[in-house]
């Protein structure tokens, strides 16, 4: 083949490989929509809103509370906002200032059900003590938290963001308690979303 030849295969091919990176793209159908909240394979918070205040941040730009626990971890919350369509979500960050690595599997909390979340802040609970009511972490369809999930391995002096949602107490309640398997509680003050 001479070398017109040759580069005109070359532009065929790169016009194929064009038109199939093409089709991958994009949404597309089969995804079903059931009005229940859920979490991105990021293990992104599920928010009606814009992904820059969804995504947590690993440098708290606020501190409402921290959690000191054993094996030197603390968790920083720096974000509880509560938005319109009825969710309350947390967000922070874990420090381990241990000398050996963390695995989060306590935190998943003792219920058969949140197996699936693995090492996470899963076990994590709203406590409105004025009304008398536990709110639990929200999960899919598939029994997986809507929390940030695969918290293992965190090394010493490593920290790592986190986000656990769960649904809001009533309006009024703009004061809870935030319960963690093995962490002491903290009050914080839930938020009302900008906008």
């Amino acid at each position: 083949m001479g070398r017109a030849g040759r580069a005109a295969a070359g532009l065929a091919l790169a016009a194929v490989v064009a038109l199939v990176v093409t089709g991958c793209g994009g949404g597309g159908g089969g995804s079903k929509d059931d009005g229940k909240p859920s979490a991105s394979a990021t293990g992104q918070p599920a928010t009606g809103g814009s992904s820059a205040s969804a995504s947590p941040s690993a440098t708290p730009t606020q501190i409402l509370a921290q959690l000191k626990g054993q094996d030197d971890v603390m968790v920083t919350i720096s974000s509880v906002v509560r938005d319109k369509d009825g969710f309350v979500t947390v967000q922070g960050s874990i420090t381990n200032n241990g000398s050996s690595s963390f695995d989060a599997v306590a935190w998943r909390g003792q219920e058969t059900a949140l197996v699936r979340s693995g090492p996470s802040v899963a076990g994590a609970v709203l406590v409105d003590e004025a009304g008398k009511k536990r709110y639990y972490v929200l999960r899919d369809t598939d029994g997986r938290c809507l929390c940030t999930m695969g918290l293992v391995g965190i090394r010493p002096k490593e920290t790592r963001p986190f986000f656990a949602q769960f649904p809001a107490p009533p309006q009024a309640t703009t004061e809870v308690e935030f319960d963690l398997p093995t962490m002491p509680p903290a009050k914080i003050t839930i938020s009302d979303a900008k906008g």
